[in-house]
């Protein structure tokens, strides 16, 4: 019996399940109608040929240049184009619709996942904020210069949940927590369209990748998935959810399989679920020739088989591969596919371009020739001052010893480290149409806010790292790695003269912005030696040293914990990361950020999270027992957990008050703690609600993550946060993938961070 089958059928009995499910935005009832009649009547008039066409979604590059492309509009073979980002390049595309027998327009996408041409910080360090208003300003931005460039569609966000940092495109995604990325799904959806994905300052969201791409085993790319139903929908599938419950008009298939079916093919993820289940309305685009995939994934014979399962199964767009443009229409004259399978992927290709407005102008975002910037890169398109702020939102304060932090602005400061001075790193991976030259780096920024009150001085260190095959594969794409060919002592050796100069040395250090990005995946993810050998020398000048750590995900950092002053999460910050890591190190922000993602000790701790499930034998700190679940050579637990970020001030929280013990379906209860700043300074910080489903009828996490707050206090200042529990909260879906509470105990807890916390009880009745 088809496992998939079985499954589909138990959770169509479910209602559609989410806690974080909105009101879903769209077009209204009246304008659905008129759209479907329009589609109706263009459709009867399209050849077989026209409608296999607008399912052809093509990419510019080498193989396919311009030319070529506007040639096949022209032709009605393309539906849809990516990669192609300035307005006077998409509107030499798109004036070839004159020419087409029915105009139907191409839309146009890219990859703009955390910035156009402000880039903000990446997707991880905006989960860093924790800042609802921070990241709907970011994907707000985005958008308006998404538009302004001509585009349609972006590509984003990324929503897969990980928690295995060895995966490349953990920089890409929102972290390992269910809530915070759903929460974070839906401001990025609600900030890319807006109210409606037509209006001038608006694009259109298409959410990736759907199912679990995130959870490929061993954290390596591309790699298979195998998981259990409950962990699926628990743990996984909410964010994607949330996207389509905002919204979202594309769904982007992933390139994995689960659990032996591979995404692109998977029926049941896409009808059952997304389709039946979900109700979702929208657009499905293969990643990357993902269809022709299906071949190397070992599920068809040949790419004529592929094409056919992919376009049975549910995908409407066909990215990059041309496998409909080759064979549907062979395979519809052999009964393989059906008229019906064609005609609803037309009727979603056809329905995405109406709801971006391209059939009442097909220069809906290119505007008037008039209105192309006369320099497209130009200064006055950035959005600099927000950019900044988000940036600044977005930095984890890791440590700070004897408040060695903020910096004073006098004296000699050493900016010292490979990524000290890195415009290209800076900005992350999918940096959009960022510009490097652009970008602030650390050494810059310091600059500009210590101004002439101090002293600078700067020495590179070290390289990335001194593994030349680890520099060729970074650069086999796009040469961004330029080592520096002194040798390594007497980088080292340069450095240390430098610091012994100063009064306190700031060491830059991390991963190159192409160490985490698609593709590249690491089974080690400490710090290269050649960086750990510079901190070692820099260690030993005797001098304060302040680590700022620049890198695309968790890294293993408890011998840099160890013999630093102080360290500084930034992760790549963006276009003004430089300016809002200088406005935290001199102290004219006091950050707030706190972690996405657990930092394990080892990465033999992986796969190391906050919502685990307990076992029979639990592992306690306190009493330690060797028969328990636990490795024996190290300490166990994380080095920093999850939601756990430090200030400039300190703060207290008082015990977790219920207004009442017990609740249920009908009464919710509320939980309020009073936070106070017990330091000298302003701050803010993140206040964080968990739950706990003590006894059930499967195992539940020890702690999951249900709510959070963003609070400013001044001195002495303090507030109660208040957060309101109901029943949905206490939903799960149990084995029978039922949707739904149990009743029994449950634990509250609330905190700063995840182990840092007040606990008190409730029943639900």
């Amino acid at each position: 019996m088809n496992t998939h089958h079985v499954l589909g059928a138990l959770v169509l009995l479910v209602s559609s399940a989410s806690s974080l499910a909105v009101e879903t935005t769209g077009i209204p009832q009246d304008q659905v109608k008129e759209r479907n009649a329009f589609i109706a009547d263009l459709m009867k008039k399209m050849t077989i040929d026209e409608k296999i066409g607008q399912l052809n979604l093509v990419t510019v590059g080498p193989d396919y240049q311009k030319e070529a492309i506007m040639a096949d509009i022209r032709a009605g073979k393309v539906g849809g184009v990516f990669n192609t980002v300035t307005k006077p390049d998409i509107r030499r595309m798109q004036d070839q619709v004159k020419e087409s027998r029915l105009k139907i327009p191409p839309f146009y996408a890219y990859d703009v996942v955390h910035g156009q041409r402000t880039i903000f910080p990446i997707s991880l360090g905006l989960a860093a904020s924790w800042d609802m208003q921070a990241v709907a300003t970011s994907a707000r931005i985005s958008a308006l210069e998404t538009a302004a460039d001509g585009l349609n569609m972006t590509f984003s966000p990324m929503v897969d949940i990980t928690r295995d940092p060895r995966w490349g495109r953990v920089s890409e995604g929102f972290g390992e927590d269910t809530y915070l990325t759903s929460r974070l799904a839906h401001e990025m959806v609600t900030g890319y369209q807006g109210k409606d994905p037509s209006a001038p300052d608006a694009v259109m969201a298409n959410v990736k990748h759907y199912a679990l791409y995130g959870a490929v085993e061993g954290g390596r790319e591309y790699n298979t998935v195998d998981m259990s139903p409950t962990r699926m929908f628990n743990d996984y599938m909410p964010p994607y959810k949330a996207a389509v419950d905002a919204g979202a008009g594309g769904v982007m298939i992933a390139l994995n399989s689960v659990n032996g079916i591979p995404a692109t093919s998977n029926t049941w993820l896409l009808k059952d679920i997304l389709r039946d289940d979900w109700q979702f309305k929208g657009l499905t685009v293969s990643d990357h020739g993902a269809i022709g995939g299906l071949v190397k994934h070992g599920v068809a014979e040949d790419d004529r088989q592929a094409a056919a399962m992919a376009l049975k199964a549910g995908v409407d767009m066909d990215m990059a591969d041309n496998m409909y443009g080759k064979y549907l229409k062979g395979l519809l004259a052999d009964g393989l596919v059906s008229q019906q399978d064609i005609d609803r992927a037309v009727r979603d290709v056809l329905a995405a371009k109406w709801d971006m407005g391209l059939f009442v102008d097909e220069y809906r975002h290119l505007g008037p020739q008039s209105s192309d910037p006369a320099d497209t890169n130009a200064e006055s398109r950035l959005h600099r001052p927000e950019a900044r702020e988000v940036a600044r939102t977005s930095l984890v304060l890791l440590k700070n010893t004897n408040q060695t932090l903020p910096l004073q602005k006098k004296g000699t400061i050493a900016v010292i480290g490979p990524l000290a001075d890195s415009k290209r790193d800076v900005m992350g991976s999918w940096s959009a149409a960022g510009k490097a030259a652009q970008a602030v780096t650390v050494l810059q920024g310091m600059k500009d806010v210590l101004g002439d009150k101090g002293t600078l001085l700067y020495a590179r260190g070290a390289n990335i790292t001194n593994d030349q095959g680890m520099v060729d594969f970074l650069n086999s794409y796009d040469k961004q790695v330029i080592n520096d060919p002194r040798k390594p002592q007497d980088m080292i050796d340069e450095a240390v003269k430098t610091a012994e100069k100063s009064d306190v040395v700031v060491a830059v250090v991390g991963e190159a912005q192409g160490m985490a990005h698609e593709a590249s995946s690491r089974s080690d993810i400490s710090i290269p030696q050649s960086q750990r050998d510079l901190l070692k020398a820099l260690k030993a000048t005797g001098k304060p040293l302040v680590i700022v750590l620049m890198n695309g995900r968790p890294l293993t950092l408890t011998w840099e914990n160890d013999i630093s002053d102080a360290m500084l999460e930034t992760w790549f910050s963006g276009t003004e990361g430089g300016h809002a890591i200088a406005d935290v190190l001199f102290g004219d922000y006091n950050p707030s950020g706190k972690l996405p993602m657990t930092f394990p000790r080892s990465v033999g701790q992986i796969p190391l999270y906050n919502s685990v499930l307990n076992t029979g034998r639990p592992f306690n700190p306190q009493h330690p027992d060797k028969y328990t679940t636990r490795y024996f050579d190290i300490t166990n637990g994380p080095l920093f957990p999850f939601g756990y970020g430090l200030s400039y001030t300190s703060f207290s929280v008082s015990d977790v008050s219920l207004s009442s013990t017990t609740m249920d379906a009908k009464n919710p209860l509320t939980a309020s703690v009073t936070v106070k700043n017990t330091g000298k300074v302003s701050g803010a910080t993140i206040v964080q609600l968990y739950l706990q489903d003590v006894t059930a009828s499967i195992s539940r996490p020890v702690k999951e993550l249900k709510n959070f707050e963003k609070i400013n206090l001044q001195p002495g200042e303090e507030k109660v946060v208040t957060f309101t529990v109901n029943e949905r909260d206490l939903r799960f879906y149990n084995d029978k993938l039922k949707w739904a509470s149990e009743p029994g105990k449950f634990n509250v807890f609330v905190g700063l961070d995840s182990q840092d916390v007040k606990k008190t009880s409730f029943l639900l009745k």
